[in-house]
C-alpha cells in the first residue's frame, strides 16, 4: 500500500470522522468494521439503528465502535434543516429541506457541512448524481473553482516497481460547452472548464506522489487532425497554463504520442510531456470512462476513484459494482484528504 503512505500518515496525525451513507450495505459494513478494527478513523453509519445492527450481525461485522445515525430520529435535525434552508437561499422551503434530509445522501452531506464529520463516502447503492448533487448544493465549490470534476488514480506493480498514473475526468462532466450569461456572452468557455479539470487532476496526482506531466488528449497531435475535440483540447492547454504557469502540460496529443518516446520523437520532439505523460485529461466522458477501464482491465491497474475535485470538503463516490476492499481503500483516500 505504498501509495497510501501519505494518507495513512495524515490519519495518524489528525483523527478524522467519515460518514458512510449506506449503513445497511454488507460491503460498507465490512469496510467499516475493518477501519474500526485498525483504528484508522471514526465512522458514522447512516440508517435505522436496528436495521444497521441487524445487517452487521447477519454478516458477522463488528461495528460496535461505529456511530449509527438515523435521519428520522436525529435529535439535531431542526438545526440541520435551518442551516440547509440558509444554504439553499430560497431555492427550497423548510419542508422540502426536511424531506431531503430524511435521505442518507443529503443527511450525511449535511453532517459534513455542520462539522459533525470531516468527509463522506457514498454511492454503493446511490448513483453518482445522487452523491454529487447534495455536495454541490450543500458543500459547494471551493473558492476559485467553477465546476466539480473527478479523477482516478491508477496503480500497479510492474517488474517490482510501483507505477501510478492519473486520469480525469472519467465520471462527472459529460462534455464541455461554453457557459453563457442571459445576453449570450461567454462567461466560462469550454476550454477554460477542461483546463480547470486538468489543473485539479494534476493537483490530485501530486497529492498521491505523482510528479504530474499532463497530456490533454484528443485524436490529433499538434493539429494533425481537425474537428471534434481537437480545438477544445488545444485551447485547454493554453488556458491551463494561465491558471498555473508552473504546470507541466502539453497537447493536444494522441495517446501514443503522450506515452511512447519513439512516437513523441517523430510527432513532437520538443515537448516536455510527450512520451513521458503520467496524467491524462480526456475531452469527453466517453473517452475517459472507456480509457480508465481499459487500463484497469487490460493493463492490470487498480483504479481508485472517482475522486471528486473542486469541492470545499472531501466527498467521494463509489461504483455500485464496488467490493468491500474498494470501500475500505476509498474511505482511507477520502478521510486522508480531509
Amino acid at each position: 500500500m505504498g501509495m497510501f503512505d501519505k494518507l495513512l500518515a495524515n490519519l495518524k496525525a489528525s483523527r478524522k470522522i467519515i460518514v458512510l451513507t449506506e449503513g445497511t450495505d454488507a460491503r460498507i459494513l465490512s469496510a467499516a468494521a475493518r477501519l474500526l478494527e485498525e483504528d484508522l478513523m471514526d465512522v458514522i453509519l447512516c440508517g435505522n439503528v436496528e436495521d444497521v445492527k441487524a445487517a452487521a450481525a447477519e454478516g458477522g461485522f463488528d461495528i460496535s465502535k461505529a456511530t449509527i445515525l438515523d435521519p428520522l430520529t436525529y435529535p439535531e435535525m431542526d438545526a440541520l434543516v435551518d442551516q440547509m434552508v440558509e444554504l439553499r437561499r430560497g431555492k427550497q422551503t423548510p419542508e422540502e429541506c426536511r424531506d431531503l434530509l430524511t435521505k442518507s445522501n443529503y443527511f450525511g452531506t449535511m453532517l459534513v457541512k455542520a462539522g459533525k464529520a470531516d468527509a463522506l463516502l457514498g454511492g454503493a447503492t446511490y448513483s453518482t448524481a445522487d452523491t454529487v448533487r447534495p455536495a454541490l448544493q450543500i458543500i459547494k465549490c471551493k473558492k476559485g473553482s467553477n465546476l466539480v470534476s473527478s479523477s482516478f488514480i491508477l496503480f500497479r506493480t510492474k517488474d517490482g516497481e510501483e507505477e501510478k498514473i492519473a486520469m480525469g475526468d472519467c465520471a462527472i462532466n459529460l462534455a464541455y460547452t461554453d457557459r453563457l450569461d442571459q445576453d449570450g456572452n461567454v462567461v466560462l468557455s469550454a476550454a477554460q472548464q477542461l483546463a480547470e479539470v486538468a489543473v485539479e487532476t494534476a493537483r490530485t496526482a501530486d497529492y498521491f506522489g505523482i510528479d504530474p506531466k499532463v497530456a490533454v488528449l484528443s485524436f490529433s497531435t499538434y493539429g494533425s487532425g481537425k474537428g471534434g475535440t481537437v480545438q477544445l483540447s488545444h485551447d485547454a492547454v493554453e488556458e491551463a497554463r494561465k491558471i498555473d504557469p508552473d504546470l507541466v502540460i502539453d497537447g493536444e496529443f494522441q495517446f501514443d504520442a503522450a506515452v511512447s518516446e519513439e512516437v513523441a520523437k517523430t510527432k513532437c520532439p520538443d515537448s516536455k510531456v510527450a512520451g513521458k505523460a503520467n496524467t491524462f485529461i480526456f475531452p469527453l466522458i466517453e473517452a475517459g470512462n472507456i480509457g480508465y477501464k481499459i487500463a484497469q482491465r487490460l493493463g492490470g491497474f487498480e483504479a481508485y476513484g472517482p475522486i471528486l475535485q473542486g469541492l470545499n470538503a472531501p466527498i467521494n463516490d463509489l461504483s455500485r459494482g464496488c467490493v468491500a476492499e474498494e470501500v475500505y481503500k476509498m474511505a482511507i483516500i477520502t478521510a486522508g484528504m480531509a
